[in-house]
């Protein structure tokens, strides 16, 4: 069911374009926890980076969302990769982030 609705999710995204309906960043943290949920690290970050070729502006809870899909993806060399490119990129980190980050080191060590 993880699958279909996931699916369903990137489709809706698809068409946004398709519909001439603006992607924002709203719309992308949808895209992107949905492929967390989903298990689908590698979209997620396909996604993310495919913001600032959208000009899409990355905040915090983008970068959280995509934080949270590598951990959920057992990913947490790309989960601290993020972690440290948001000071580089001077996006402010919250509790989100930082339980996100530690989420997904702990998942890495099982």
């Amino acid at each position: 069911e993880k699958g279909e609705q996931l699916l369903q999710a990137l489709q809706l995204f698809r068409e946004m374009a398709g519909s001439r309906v603006e992607r924002n960043t709203i719309t992308y943290i949808a895209a992107i926890s949905a492929c967390g949920k989903g298990e689908q690290w590698v979209q997620a970050l396909h996604l993310f980076r495919n913001m600032a070729d959208s000009r899409v502006q990355r905040n915090t809870i983008t970068y959280n969302a995509a934080v949270s899909a590598c951990g959920k993806g057992e990913q947490w060399v790309q989960a601290l990769h993020l972690f440290r490119e948001m000071a580089d990129s001077r996006v402010q980190r919250n509790t989100i982030t930082y339980n996100a980050a530690a989420s997904a080191c702990e998942k890495g060590v099982q």
